[in-house]
């Protein structure tokens, strides 16, 4: 278990994580895992075997890997002051479906954070489908990540955070309202 990082990025500020996210070993049991004290992420895994023990707690949150569901934690995001995606790799973009189907169609309020391998390119397209929160791969400058959120000034297509189109937007002149 380690928190993987001292800061992060949350609604286009960097600030401190006073989060930890809870990696137990592969196969480990996860009605066996032991969930310290605090502000924990647990894995989905082990918030499925210890849920009646953990949705107690006035702070925890949950992790879904990228080959994991939204739809897992429908009726309990409620409980949850926050859901992680881990991304294992750059190029793995199952995550991006995770955080849309969260916010869209599960309605989740809470926090979305982005863990793992997280570098600056992602972060604007990140935002763009909910995240609002964001650990930054270790290794890089998380200044130089934050300056992402704004790498574009014009979002053409509709998403999470713009519902209609560029085209829907914008009235050219000759045409009709």
């Amino acid at each position: 278990m380690a928190n993987t990082a001292t800061k992060l990025i949350k609604n286009h500020a960097i600030v401190a994580d006073d989060w930890v996210v809870l990696r137990p070993e592969s196969g480990t049991a996860p009605e066996s895992v032991t969930v310290p004290e605090g502000k924990v992420i647990v894995p989905l895994a082990v918030w499925q075997a210890q849920k009646d023990v953990l949705q107690q707690r006035a702070a925890i949150g949950v992790w879904l890997a990228s080959d994991e569901r939204a739809e897992a934690l429908k009726g309990e995001l409620d409980r949850l002051a926050v859901i992680a995606v881990d991304f294992p790799k750059f190029a793995d973009g199952r995550g991006y479906s995770i955080a849309f189907t969260l916010r869209e169609r599960l309605g989740y309020a809470g926090e979305v954070r982005a863990l793992g391998d997280v570098l600056r390119d992602q972060l604007f397209y990140m935002a763009r489908v909910g995240f609002d929160a964001f650990a930054v791969r270790a290794d890089k400058n998380i200044e130089d990540a934050l300056k992402g959120l704004e790498d574009f000034s014009v979002k053409y297509q509709a998403s999470w955070d713009e519902k209609q189109p560029l085209f829907r937007r914008v009235h050219r002149q000759g045409e009709t309202v």
